[in-house]
């Protein structure tokens, strides 16, 4: 019996490992494929000639980038068409945009399918590699791949490559709105990415229920899908909106992303380039493409919306598992009275006691506290130890897969030492609280988070462990195992997905995940002796992880360190400075801040806001530069009743890449941007911020603005360009080889403020 154990604990550490393997395909170099398959390495060679350089809107490397996805498509013998237009994003972005659009005529009249992905990388020093050169690569070496099979689709198939993405979505807002092809899409395959590596998440995106779109991607057979409906319901409480979202949002175009988001610290920095990305991760978005591609050029496109939804998720072997809603409650039911049934026979049969039952409580209670504070202030102890990482803005470090082994481990030791305590305490005594907790927590996500009720399938397998124990006086630890496999299968991965996907600032979740996964396993997991000995072996890997991360912890030319300087020049105060958003300054841009260095005051220097409300940290006085100052010319100032109408032409005389508007808290009533309206519902939820130009070609820059007459307007504009390291007037070193410009936040600038006033 010692020996099933054991090896039964060895199938269980294999289920462990299997429930992360069997998430993505294995990369094999496959140059020498054959031609009619997708090749991993071919689509490499696209992403490398992709990221060579930055790519943003506005940059010299935006026109090289284009014209290579041209080239590419010309050789695969499609004619290629250009869409080109100034577009004001929903979120006031104003963009020139250049999307490429290419066709393959199907045999039938019906809705087509559309392959879209972008090709700007995020200002300013982002290379564009796996954001989104894996999605513009995995869609050129796809449709390689099936024309050389000679298919003929029924459904026409469309290649869309946006524009302008990373700004406001404005590329997909452009051909959605105005390009006629638009309203012949039936479904979009979108390709996306949110860091370097990992498992490529299925996310569907619908206006209605989900239920054909699943039916349809589970015909299709990919063969590694990993998709789940809870990740959609948290996906949509983010504001991390794709090109997908506006076909969703403006035409009502059902959809599905793929995006991976592991290696979240290469997001949208100088790391990510071409050797960065994982060839398992691009081998996995090739996975998708191509199953999809022959499923949908095939398909009926038009029959594609419904009014249900289902529960789905990913488990190996089976692939993708869906269920309607209206199962939901039935089956909380099925598992609550099969729970009491059980509890009345256990009472019944004296297998269970109120006693007994109280204190298996308390391992359970003490376990959930302990692991939940151990998760809960785990960021603010990392990053007060090491307080670099703050400057880390997506608060994923380079050694946070190590920071959450770190955590999981302490989680499991704790478990395991707590359990060990209360040995004596019968089994079933011990399952009842955490059968009862994870009952309670699927009513609750089937009322409040319902993509998360597949939560309650491992419950029928812990009942059904409950009733073989209470049964059997020893009962197959293998069964016991076999029993706990829908729980590993489905919550291990959330144990790494969280911290992954949200920061490490959610290790809280990690330990939670790990404790509950824990109390799932416990009809085997109790059943062992000596459980201590695994509590000091997980302890001691805890000590040897933690070692491994401290000395992961600096930062290396490998894992540089973000950091940031910009000079800002107050035209009106006449006044210059120094400024940085690093907390841990390093030597290359404090010898700018210097002694003299000051925490500013709140509102003291203004900048641009950012994704993560970044303000400068320290700021510094100098010497103003004699920088081109730009010309704002008043075009029109008249009265037309109640109101006031002003056009105003800002012109600059620098190289620039974008300008902010601001006003003071003024009611307008309407206004114009390059002569593209703002919609009403903007005007009257904005706060300060007016507009957003993304510039190219230095173009200009022209508002026309009517509010009431007698309110006073301040107007401010932030002039900004990327180019301090390289300008004249400067003189700037290289940035170490440990450091890169910080993301998310406007770096490596020079910043002009003018404000005007209107009275």
């Amino acid at each position: 019996m010692k020996l099933s154990k054991s090896l039964a604990f060895l199938f269980m550490l294999l289920a462990m490992y299997w429930s992360f393997r069997s998430l993505m395909p294995q990369y094999e170099n496959d140059i020498d494929i054959t031609s009619s398959e997708f090749s991993t390495d071919r689509a490499l060679i696209h992403v490398e000639n992709l990221s060579k350089e930055p790519h943003a809107v506005g940059f010299q490397g935006h026109q090289r980038v284009r014209a290579y996805i041209i080239s590419e498509l010309k050789k695969l013998g499609l004619e290629t068409s250009l869409q080109e237009g100034y577009v004001l994003g929903d979120h006031s972005t104003l963009t020139k945009a250049t999307n490429i659009l290419a066709r393959i005529e199907g045999t039938t009249k019906g809705k087509a399918l559309l392959l879209l992905s972008h090709y700007d990388s995020h200002p300013h020093s982002s290379f564009g590699a796996s954001d989104a050169g894996s999605g513009v690569a995995t869609i050129l070496e796809g449709i390689r791949a099936y024309l050389e099979k000679d298919n003929v689709p029924k459904n026409d198939i469309i290649l869309l490559i946006t524009d302008a993405e990373e700004l406001g979505l404005n590329g997909a807002e452009l051909f959605v709105n105005e390009h006629p092809w638009a309203k012949d899409v039936g479904l979009v395959l979108n390709f996306e990415a949110r860091g370097s590596g990992g498992p490529s998440y299925m996310l569907v995106e619908t206006n209605r229920g989900n239920a054909r779109l699943i039916d349809e991607f589970i015909k299709a057979n990919p063969k590694f899908p990993v998709a789940n409906s809870l990740a959609y319901s948290i996906y949509k409480m983010l504001p991390n909106d794709t090109d997908l979202t506006v076909f969703r949002e403006d035409g009502d175009i059902e959809g599905f992303n793929f995006a991976f988001i592991d290696d979240h610290f290469d997001y949208h920095t100088a790391l990510d380039i071409h050797d960065r990305l994982d060839k398992k991760t691009l081998a996995h978005q090739g996975s998708y493409l191509m199953p999809l591609l022959n499923h949908f050029s095939q398909a009926d496109l038009t029959n594609l919306k419904s009014l249900n939804d289902l529960i789905y998720v990913n488990l190996p072997f089976y692939g993708l598992i869906a269920y309607p809603f209206e199962w939901i409650f039935p089956m909380l039911w099925i598992v609550s009275l099969l729970f009491v049934g059980l509890l009345i026979y256990g009472f019944r049969k004296k297998q269970l006691s109120t006693q007994g039952i109280l204190r298996g409580t308390l391992p359970a209670l003490i376990v959930l506290i302990i692991n939940g504070a151990f998760g809960y202030f785990a960021w603010t102890a990392i990053t007060w130890w090491y307080p670099g990482f703050k400057d880390m803005l997506h608060g994923f470090t380079y050694n946070g897969h190590t920071y959450i082994a770190i955590y999981t481990l302490l989680s499991c030791a704790v478990c395991f030492w707590v359990y060990h305590k209360f040995r004596k305490t019968k089994i079933q005594d011990l399952l009842v609280f955490p059968i009862f907790l994870w009952i309670t927590i699927c009513w609750l996500v089937g009322f409040y988070l319902e993509g998360a009720s597949f939560f309650v399938i491992p419950v029928f397998g812990v009942l059904a462990a409950l009733l073989v124990i209470m049964k059997q006086e020893e009962p197959n630890p293998f069964l016991l195992v076999f029993l706990s496999l829908p729980a590993i299968f489905i919550y291990a991965p959330f144990i790494k997905m969280f911290p992954v996907g949200l920061g490490l600032k959610m290790l809280m979740a990690s330990t939670l995940f790990c404790t509950l996964l824990f109390f799932l396993t416990l009809p085997y997991v109790a059943q062992l002796k000596n459980k201590n000995r695994f509590a000091y072996l997980l302890l001691f890997l805890f000590i040897i992880f933690s070692i491994s991360g401290h000395i992961q912890s600096g930062f290396t030319e490998d894992r540089p360190k973000p950091s940031s300087l910009m000079y800002v020049h107050d035209i009106d105060k006449d006044e210059a400075i120094w400024a940085t958003y690093d907390h841990s300054l390093i030597e290359w841009n404090s010898q700018y801040l210097g002694r003299d260095k000051k925490i500013p005051e709140p509102n003291e220097f203004r900048t641009i806001p950012s994704k993560y409300r970044s303000n400068f940290t320290y700021v510094n006085n100098t010497q103003k530069k004699n920088i081109e100052l730009p010309i704002i010319d008043t075009v029109t100032d008249t009265i037309i009743g109640n109101e006031r109408v002003l056009e105003l032409c800002f012109t600059p005389k620098r190289d620039i890449n974008r300008l902010d508007v601001y006003t003071n808290a003024i009611q307008l009533n309407s206004a114009k941007i390059n002569n593209l309206p703002f919609s009403s519902y903007y005007l009257e939820k904005r706060k300060r911020r007016l507009a957003t130009h993304f510039v190219s070609d230095n173009d200009y820059t022209e508002l026309e603005l009517s509010f009431p007459k007698d309110s006073v307007l301040e107007l401010t504009f932030y002039e900004s360009s990327n180019d301090l390291l390289t300008n004249s007037l400067f003189t700037i070193p290289e940035r170490p080889k440990n450091s890169i410009p910080m993301p998310f936040v406007l770096n490596d600038a020079i910043l002009l403020i003018k404000t005007l006033k209107f009275e």
